[in-house]
């Protein structure tokens, strides 16, 4: 499966927006991680669903496909884009992140959870393990997601307006 980076085919604008973004779920990730490793119980969910809920629509943001930025499009366009998005399966592109979303989200990495769930129960070793799931389960979701923005972009690229320069 090609990488973000290469589905980008050498776009620089769609490259630096792939580096932002991952650079952003790097530092959620590794806070959903720190809420995994405490032995609370459901403080790992609620705190992964917050971030998610956070960090889909800001990286959405990075590519100018946040439900905002499409909103501000002509209907033409807008639809071509929502096409697009629908074409390449993107999931969470353009949309208003609800908890049905986030639950077909949890099935997408429900094993990790699972055993995330197990884990943590496990005195200092059970908690390491859980934080590492936790961190790849966000990861994994917020990846895929950065793939389909870059498969969306490209696909409409003539119907977005330019992303945001930072």
């Amino acid at each position: 499966m090609p990488s973000a980076i290469e589905l980008a085919e050498g776009d620089p604008q769609l490259i630096a927006a792939i580096r932002r973004s991952r650079s952003l779920l790097r530092r959620k990730a590794l806070l959903g991680a720190a809420a995994s490793a405490v032995p609370l119980p459901g403080l790992d969910w609620a705190t992964d669903a917050a971030l998610l809920s956070r960090v889909v629509p800001q990286i959405s943001a990075e590519f100018g496909l946040s439900l905002t930025q499409l909103e501000r499009l002509g209907p033409q366009r807008r639809e071509g884009v929502q096409k697009a998005a629908a074409a390449v399966g993107a999931l969470l592109v353009g949309k208003l992140i609800t908890r049905e979303l986030l639950l077909v989200l949890a099935k997408r990495v429900g094993i990790r959870m699972t055993a995330k769930q197990a884990t943590r129960y496990v005195p200092l070793a059970g908690q390491a393990v859980s934080a590492l799931l936790g961190y790849a389960a966000l990861s994994t979701l917020g990846e895929q997601h950065i793939k389909d923005c870059v498969r969306v972009s490209r696909a409409a690229r003539h119907l977005l307006p330019p992303p945001p320069t930072v």
